[in-house]
C-alpha cells in the first residue's frame, strides 16, 4: 500500500516530519538496526524514506498499532541516491554538511529531509542575510530579564544552533555565504570544540554549553552567490561539501515539475488542468537554455538567469492558476510571456538570447513538423 501526503492543515507550507509524519513513523518501527546516537531512524532507513523504496513494499517485522503492516515509501528528492548516501554518512560522523549548486536545486529541501529524517525535526534554522548577527548561531538576551536580574541562565535565549546543541539534534543554516565573513566564523569553534562558551555567567555551571551526542549542521550555499561573501579556508575545512547538481533525467524532471505544480494549484484552491504536452515544452526549454545545447544536439545560447527546475515548477504552477481562473484560450499561449518573465531577471541581453532560441530550435522544431512547436513558433511576436 501507500500511503499520500497527509492534507493539510491551515497553513502554506507543511514541515516535512509533519507531512510525512506516517512515513517516518513505518520506517522507526520498520528498520530496528543499529542509529547513531540521538537519531530518529537508522542510516539506511534515512537514505530510504529521502529517495524512496523504488516501489518495494517494506513490511514491518511485527504489527504495531496505527501503523500500516506493509508501505511503500515515496521518493522526495530527485537526484543520486549515493549524493544521499554520503550526505547521511557525514551526518553519522557528527560532521557539518554543506549542500551547494545552482539555485534551485533542491538544496533547501534536501537539508529539510535530513534533519526530519534524522532528528525528529527541520525547525532549528537559520536564515542567512546581510543583517544576519553572531547571535543567531551563539545566544542573545531576554533584556527584561537581564535588567531585572542581571546575567542569568533564565535570561538567556538560546538560537537555533544552541538548542540543537543542547539536545543533539541537526541545525540548519540556510545561504550560509550570505552572512558576513565575521558571523560565519562564530561556527568554527562550535564546529570544532563541540561547545559554547557564555562569558557573562563565568564561574556558574552554566558557563558553558556541551554539545549533546548527535549534534551537526546542514548549511546551504548557492554558486551564484560566491564571493558574496567567502567562507573562511577555516569554517570550510569543518565542512564535508556535496553539490547538488540539476536533475539529469528529462522524463524525472518533468514528473516533478508536474506533482509539484500540481500540488501548488491544489493549494491555490483549483484543479490542474494543464496538458502534459505543454510540461513536456516548458521542461524542454528549461533543459536547453540551462545547458546551452538543445536535445536535438543544436547549440544555444545560454541566458544569464538560473533555469532551475524550481523556476519551471513555478511556470507551471502559474499557467495552471490560469487556467483555472481566467480560462480563455490555449493555456500554450502563456508559455511565452512566462518564460520571458523568468530570463529577464538578471541581465536584459537574455531577452535577445530567449529570442535566438525561438529563432534556433523553436523554429526548427515548427519546421519538422510538430503542430505544438509550430503554434510557439508562431507566438514569438508576444516576446517583443
Amino acid at each position: 500500500m501507500t500511503v499520500t501526503e497527509q492534507p493539510a492543515p491551515a497553513r502554506q507550507v507543511v514541515p516535512a516530519e509533519e507531512r510525512y509524519a506516517a512515513e517516518l513513523s513505518f520506517l522507526a518501527a520498520q528498520d530496528t538496526g543499529p542509529r547513531p546516537p540521538g537519531w530518529a531512524l537508522t542510516p539506511r532507513a534515512v537514505v530510504t524514506f529521502v529517495c524512496g523504496s523504488e516501489g518495494t513494499e517494506l513490511a514491518l517485522p511485527k504489527r504495531r498499532a496505527g501503523l500500516p503492516s506493509k508501505l511503500v515509501i515515496a521518493p522526495k528528492f530527485v537526484g543520486e541516491r549515493a549524493l544521499v548516501e554520503r550526505c547521511v554518512v557525514t551526518l553519522a560522523g557528527e560532521r557539518g554538511l554543506l549542500l551547494t549548486g545552482e539555485p534551485g536545486t533542491a538544496k533547501s529541501m534536501l537539508s529539510e529531509l535530513l534533519s526530519a529524517a534524522v532528528c525528529g525535526t527541520s525547525a532549528l534554522t537559520v536564515q542567512g542575510t546581510a543583517g544576519t548577527t553572531e547571535d543567531a548561531f551563539r545566544y542573545g538576551w531576554n533584556y527584561a530579564l537581564l535588567l531585572a536580574q542581571g546575567p542569568t541562565p533564565q535570561a538567556l535565549v538560546d538560537s537555533p544552533v544552541l538548542s540543537a546543541m543542547r539536545t543533539g539534534r541537526v541545525a540548519r543554516v540556510e545561504e550560509i555565504t550570505r552572512c558576513l565573513p565575521e558571523v560565519q566564523d562564530a561556527l568554527v569553534s562550535i564546529l570544532s570544540d563541540r561547545r559554547v562558551s557564555v562569558p557573562e555567567l563565568t564561574a556558574t555551571e552554566d558557563s558553558s554549553v556541551s554539545a549533546a551526542p548527535g549534534f551537526t549542521v546542514i548549511a546551504t550555499a548557492n554558486l551564484r552567490d560566491r564571493g558574496v561573501s567567502e567562507m573562511s579556508a577555516a569554517l570550510k575545512r569543518r565542512f564535508n561539501f556535496e553539490t547538488v547538481a540539476p536533475i539529469a533525467d528529462p522524463d524525472a524532471e518533468a514528473t516533478l515539475v508536474r506533482r509539484q505544480a500540481v500540488a501548488a494549484v491544489q493549494r491555490a484552491g483549483a484543479a490542474f488542468g494543464v496538458d502534459d504536452s505543454v510540461l513536456d515544452a516548458l521542461v524542454t526549454v528549461f533543459r536547453d537554455l540551462r545547458s546551452g545545447r538543445s536535445a536535438e544536439g543544436w547549440d544555444v545560447e545560454r541566458p544569464g538567469t538560473v533555469m532551475s527546475t524550481a523556476e519551471a515548477v513555478q511556470v507551471a504552477a502559474s499557467l495552471g492558476v490560469a487556467a483555472a481562473y481566467l480560462p480563455g484560450g490555449d493555456v500554450l499561449d502563456l508559455l511565452p510571456g512566462h518564460l520571458l518573465g523568468v530570463v529577464r531577471k538578471d541581465d536584459p541581453a537574455d531577452h535577445g538570447r530567449l529570442l535566438g532560441y525561438w529563432d534556433g530550435p523553436v523554429r526548427r522544431r515548427a519546421e519538422d513538423g510538430s503542430a505544438m512547436w509550430r503554434r510557439l513558433w508562431d507566438l514569438r511576436g508576444s516576446l517583443r
